[in-house]
């Protein structure tokens, strides 16, 4: 599979003036509630309606979806809207019956990606099919299992394909549902500059409070377009209530995105700088998660040295790691006088932080 201009064809058929929008309810519930949220949203930026209907839950017990039934209510919801519908296929038989439906675009689930049986299965079963196919990315943060994934749907003559990001999952606690890892989207853009690439910040947020905020990001990062949750009555959703917005919320977020336009030197020029700029954003904001990790690693050696009536420095340890981290800045680039400065920084705050519990346990 090569980069080409030809692997945007489809988003640029919608002829939009704005990235493109697909939003709808997380899950499909009632006929009801998918012709009522379809309804608010038709006269929205969203050009396309989504509806889970078969849901793959973490854990049994949970609402896994309406299945086929809802397949019906989507058909009657694109007859009364306009909208295309899109909804996620797991298996081929998903497939058959969405097609049976006339759903528009078929996308596949994290849980999915990660299988290439599963993902052979549906490519098949899709072979030479003109609907668009969105990808999204696996549970983890695996460039090649994701573009093998989009090659496999390639290779049977699915023309129309484009992938989803949705973050990738993670142990740790961490501001978001599931971490976004922008560079693993970025390296995939500058692989394939052409392929469609969607943000889900619905999945990555876990929450609507910080949906905006990633939605400018990915915009920032020129990402063709969002995929979001959308209910009438978001906490009385029957799955992921947390992290759906209503309609009239969509709405203030496409108003408040500032959207970026590529028009001339100076245009492209700020759009470039721009993209880059943001770029080292996510990667700053990784550096201070990654150091307040450390630190909480710290505070846990300080209070077994309090306990054990250990010395706090350690000069054999501390020598150790700064020719250590010497040798590894090399690798990268990076001098071993800006070494040396950045890690006498981060071995002081270390100290601080380790004092501090010393002083804690013995008041």
């Amino acid at each position: 599979m090569e980069n080409k201009k030809e692997l945007r064809n489809w988003l640029d058929a919608f002829n939009l003036d704005h990235p493109l929008v697909i939003a709808g309810p997380c899950s499909a519930e009632t006929e009801e509630q998918v012709l009522k949220i379809a309804h608010e949203l038709k006269d929205t930026d969203a050009t396309v309606f989504r509806a889970g209907i078969w849901k793959p839950r973490t854990r049994p017990g949970m609402f896994e979806g309406v299945g086929a039934l809802g397949l019906k209510w989507l058909q009657k919801a694109k007859e009364e809207t306009g909208m295309l519908t899109t909804t996620e296929v797991a298996n081929p038989n998903h497939v058959e019956l969405a097609l049976k439906h006339d759903v528009d675009i078929l996308w596949i689930g994290a849980r999915t990606t990660v299988s290439p049986f599963n993902i052979q299965e549906i490519a098949e079963a899709l072979k030479g099919t003109d609907k668009t196919v969105l990808i999204k990315n696996p549970v983890n943060p695996d460039l090649a299992l994701w573009l093998g994934a989009v090659e496999r749907f390639y290779t049977q003559d699915v023309k129309n394909l484009g992938v989803i990001h949705r973050g990738f999952s993670t142990y740790e606690k961490t501001r978001y549902r599931n971490n976004p890892e922008w560079q693993v989207a970025v390296d995939l853009q500058n692989e394939f500059p052409d392929l469609p690439l969607i943000l889900d910040p619905s999945h990555i947020a876990g929450r609507r409070d910080i949906i905006f905020d990633l939605c400018q990001t990915g915009l920032d990062l020129n990402y063709d377009g969002i995929m979001v949750e959308t209910h009438y009555d978001p906490d009385n959703a029957w799955s992921d209530a947390k992290q759906q917005i209503t309609p009239s919320q969509l709405v203030q977020i496409m108003k408040d995105l500032k959207i970026r336009k590529e028009e001339g030197t100076a245009a492209e020029f700020n759009n470039k700088l721009n993209t880059l700029r943001t770029q080292i954003d996510v990667v700053d904001h990784q550096l201070i998660e990654s150091l307040g990790k450390r630190m909480k690693i710290a505070d846990s050696i300080g209070e077994l040295k309090t306990e054990n009536n250990v010395a706090i420095l350690q000069s054999k340890r501390w020598n150790e790691i700064l020719g250590a981290m010497i040798l590894e800045g090399e690798k990268h680039n990076l001098s071993e006088e800006f070494i040396l400065r950045v890690f006498k920084a981060i071995h002081q705050e270390s100290i601080n932080h380790q004092k501090k519990i010393s002083r804690m346990e013995e008041a």
